[in-house]
Protein backbone atom coordinates (compact mmCIF):
# COMPACT_ATOMS: atom_id res chain seq x y z
CA UNK A 1 0.00 0.00 0.00
CA UNK A 2 2.88 2.36 0.83
CA UNK A 3 4.39 1.77 -2.64
CA UNK A 4 1.03 2.47 -4.26
CA UNK A 5 0.70 5.81 -2.43
CA UNK A 6 4.28 6.75 -3.33
CA UNK A 7 3.69 5.89 -6.99
CA UNK A 8 0.44 7.88 -7.01
CA UNK A 9 2.22 10.91 -5.47
CA UNK A 10 5.00 10.72 -8.06
CA UNK A 11 2.49 10.56 -10.90
CA UNK A 12 0.60 13.58 -9.51
CA UNK A 13 3.86 15.50 -9.06
CA UNK A 14 5.01 14.68 -12.61
CA UNK A 15 1.62 15.67 -14.04
CA UNK A 16 1.69 18.99 -12.17
CA UNK A 17 5.16 19.76 -13.50
CA UNK A 18 4.06 18.92 -17.05
CA UNK A 19 1.11 21.34 -16.84
CA UNK A 20 3.28 24.13 -15.41
CA UNK A 21 6.01 23.64 -18.02
CA UNK A 22 3.47 23.52 -20.84
CA UNK A 23 1.95 26.81 -19.75
CA UNK A 24 5.30 28.63 -20.01
CA UNK A 25 5.28 28.33 -23.80
CA UNK A 26 4.16 31.58 -25.49
CA UNK A 27 1.55 29.66 -27.44
CA UNK A 28 -0.56 29.69 -24.26
CA UNK A 29 -0.32 33.48 -23.72
CA UNK A 30 -3.62 34.13 -25.48
CA UNK A 31 -6.90 32.41 -24.71
CA UNK A 32 -7.97 30.02 -27.45
CA UNK A 33 -11.46 31.56 -27.43
CA UNK A 34 -9.92 34.90 -28.55
CA UNK A 35 -8.31 33.43 -31.66
CA UNK A 36 -9.57 33.63 -35.23
CA UNK A 37 -7.98 32.47 -38.46
CA UNK A 38 -6.56 35.97 -39.12
CA UNK A 39 -4.31 38.11 -36.92
CA UNK A 40 -2.02 41.11 -37.25
CA UNK A 41 1.42 41.29 -35.64
CA UNK A 42 2.23 44.38 -33.50
CA UNK A 43 3.64 47.36 -35.44
CA UNK A 44 2.37 46.01 -38.77
CA UNK A 45 1.06 49.37 -39.97
CA UNK A 46 4.35 51.18 -39.34
CA UNK A 47 6.54 48.66 -41.18
CA UNK A 48 7.94 49.16 -44.67
CA UNK A 49 7.93 45.58 -45.99
CA UNK A 50 4.40 44.53 -45.08
CA UNK A 51 3.71 40.81 -45.55
CA UNK A 52 0.52 38.79 -45.77
CA UNK A 53 1.42 35.20 -44.86
CA UNK A 54 -1.41 32.86 -45.67
CA UNK A 55 -2.04 29.19 -46.30
CA UNK A 56 -3.80 26.00 -45.32
CA UNK A 57 -2.89 23.58 -42.55
CA UNK A 58 -3.51 19.96 -43.54
CA UNK A 59 -3.82 16.79 -41.49
CA UNK A 60 -0.79 14.51 -41.73
CA UNK A 61 -2.29 12.86 -44.83
CA UNK A 62 -1.49 16.10 -46.72
CA UNK A 63 -5.04 16.30 -48.15
CA UNK A 64 -7.58 16.84 -45.35
CA UNK A 65 -7.76 20.43 -44.03
CA UNK A 66 -7.02 20.65 -40.29
CA UNK A 67 -9.50 22.89 -38.48
CA UNK A 68 -9.01 24.49 -35.04
CA UNK A 69 -5.21 24.17 -35.12
CA UNK A 70 -3.33 26.97 -33.36
CA UNK A 71 -0.45 28.49 -35.30
CA UNK A 72 1.88 30.86 -33.44
CA UNK A 73 4.68 32.91 -34.99
CA UNK A 74 7.39 35.13 -33.59
CA UNK A 75 10.07 37.03 -35.42
CA UNK A 76 12.78 39.67 -35.19
CA UNK A 77 12.15 43.28 -36.21
CA UNK A 78 13.25 44.85 -39.50
CA UNK A 79 16.81 45.17 -38.15
CA UNK A 80 17.05 41.47 -37.34
CA UNK A 81 16.80 42.07 -33.57
CA UNK A 82 14.26 40.45 -31.29
CA UNK A 83 12.29 43.13 -29.44
CA UNK A 84 12.06 41.52 -26.00
CA UNK A 85 9.46 42.84 -23.55
CA UNK A 86 8.46 42.01 -19.98
CA UNK A 87 5.13 41.15 -18.45
CA UNK A 88 5.73 40.71 -14.74
CA UNK A 89 8.53 38.16 -14.44
CA UNK A 90 8.02 36.78 -17.95
CA UNK A 91 9.94 37.93 -21.03
CA UNK A 92 8.45 37.59 -24.48
CA UNK A 93 9.12 38.51 -28.11
CA UNK A 94 7.02 41.56 -28.99
CA UNK A 95 6.56 40.68 -32.67
CA UNK A 96 4.41 37.61 -32.29
CA UNK A 97 0.93 36.53 -33.27
CA UNK A 98 -1.57 33.66 -32.99
CA UNK A 99 -4.25 32.26 -35.25
CA UNK A 100 -6.59 29.28 -35.15
CA UNK A 101 -7.40 27.64 -38.47
CA UNK A 102 -10.96 27.81 -39.76
CA UNK A 103 -13.06 24.83 -40.90
CA UNK A 104 -11.09 24.78 -44.20
CA UNK A 105 -7.72 24.82 -42.43
CA UNK A 106 -7.04 28.39 -43.60
CA UNK A 107 -4.98 30.97 -41.73
CA UNK A 108 -3.62 34.47 -42.43
CA UNK A 109 -1.03 36.61 -40.66
CA UNK A 110 -0.47 40.28 -41.43
CA UNK A 111 3.16 40.82 -40.52
CA UNK A 112 6.35 42.17 -42.09
CA UNK A 113 9.54 40.78 -43.57
CA UNK A 114 12.05 40.48 -40.72
CA UNK A 115 15.55 41.81 -41.16
CA UNK A 116 18.89 40.02 -41.23
CA UNK A 117 21.10 40.10 -38.18
CA UNK A 118 24.35 40.52 -40.06
CA UNK A 119 26.38 40.48 -36.81
CA UNK A 120 25.59 36.79 -36.49
CA UNK A 121 25.03 36.07 -40.20
CA UNK A 122 21.36 35.24 -39.53
CA UNK A 123 18.92 35.01 -42.41
CA UNK A 124 15.48 36.62 -42.48
CA UNK A 125 13.32 34.16 -40.52
CA UNK A 126 9.87 33.69 -39.05
CA UNK A 127 9.62 31.07 -36.31
CA UNK A 128 6.35 29.10 -36.30
CA UNK A 129 4.93 26.79 -33.63
CA UNK A 130 1.86 24.65 -34.18
CA UNK A 131 -0.53 23.04 -31.71
CA UNK A 132 -3.30 20.56 -32.34
CA UNK A 133 -6.09 20.08 -29.82
CA UNK A 134 -5.01 17.84 -26.89
CA UNK A 135 -1.46 17.47 -28.27
CA UNK A 136 1.82 19.11 -27.37
CA UNK A 137 2.96 22.07 -29.42
CA UNK A 138 5.65 21.53 -32.04
CA UNK A 139 8.18 24.09 -33.19
CA UNK A 140 8.33 23.96 -36.96
CA UNK A 141 11.38 24.84 -39.02
CA UNK A 142 11.83 28.57 -39.47
CA UNK A 143 10.45 30.13 -42.63
CA UNK A 144 13.04 31.72 -44.91
CA UNK A 145 12.71 34.22 -47.75
CA UNK A 146 13.69 33.48 -51.34
CA UNK A 147 15.08 36.98 -51.95
CA UNK A 148 17.18 37.04 -48.74
CA UNK A 149 20.75 37.99 -49.72
CA UNK A 150 22.11 35.64 -47.03
CA UNK A 151 20.30 32.64 -48.54
CA UNK A 152 23.23 31.61 -50.72
CA UNK A 153 23.40 28.93 -53.42
CA UNK A 154 25.29 26.75 -50.94
CA UNK A 155 22.49 27.12 -48.34
CA UNK A 156 19.86 26.34 -50.97
CA UNK A 157 21.72 23.18 -52.01
CA UNK A 158 21.92 22.01 -48.39
CA UNK A 159 18.22 22.69 -47.87
CA UNK A 160 17.31 20.85 -51.08
CA UNK A 161 19.52 17.91 -50.15
CA UNK A 162 17.66 17.57 -46.83
CA UNK A 163 14.26 18.11 -48.48
CA UNK A 164 13.73 21.42 -46.66
CA UNK A 165 13.36 23.76 -49.64
CA UNK A 166 9.66 24.14 -48.76
CA UNK A 167 10.79 26.40 -45.90
CA UNK A 168 11.58 29.11 -48.44
CA UNK A 169 8.81 31.63 -49.04
CA UNK A 170 8.30 33.22 -52.44
CA UNK A 171 6.66 36.62 -52.28
CA UNK A 172 4.76 38.67 -54.82
CA UNK A 173 3.59 42.24 -54.39
CA UNK A 174 -0.07 43.19 -54.51
CA UNK A 175 -1.24 46.72 -53.66
CA UNK A 176 1.94 47.52 -51.73
CA UNK A 177 1.85 44.32 -49.64
CA UNK A 178 4.03 41.26 -50.19
CA UNK A 179 2.02 38.03 -50.33
CA UNK A 180 3.47 34.64 -49.36
CA UNK A 181 1.63 31.33 -49.30
CA UNK A 182 2.75 28.59 -46.92
CA UNK A 183 0.73 25.40 -46.63
CA UNK A 184 1.61 23.21 -43.65
CA UNK A 185 1.16 19.46 -43.24
CA UNK A 186 0.89 18.37 -39.64
CA UNK A 187 3.67 16.01 -38.56
CA UNK A 188 2.73 12.40 -37.88
CA UNK A 189 4.66 12.21 -34.63
CA UNK A 190 2.64 14.58 -32.44
CA UNK A 191 2.01 13.13 -29.01
CA UNK A 192 -1.05 13.65 -26.80
CA UNK A 193 -0.58 15.74 -23.66
CA UNK A 194 -0.64 13.53 -20.57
Amino acid sequence: MKNLITTFCLICFYSAIQVVSAQTSPIYDRAESQLSNTDTIPDYRSKTNKLKLTGIVYQNDGVTPAKDVILFIEQPDENGDFDLRRSGDERYVFHRSWVKTDENGRYTFYTFVPGNDRRYNQMQQIFPTIKEDSKSEIKLESLLFNDDPLLTKRCRKRLAKKGHETRILDTKEENGVLIANKDIVLPKHTEPIL
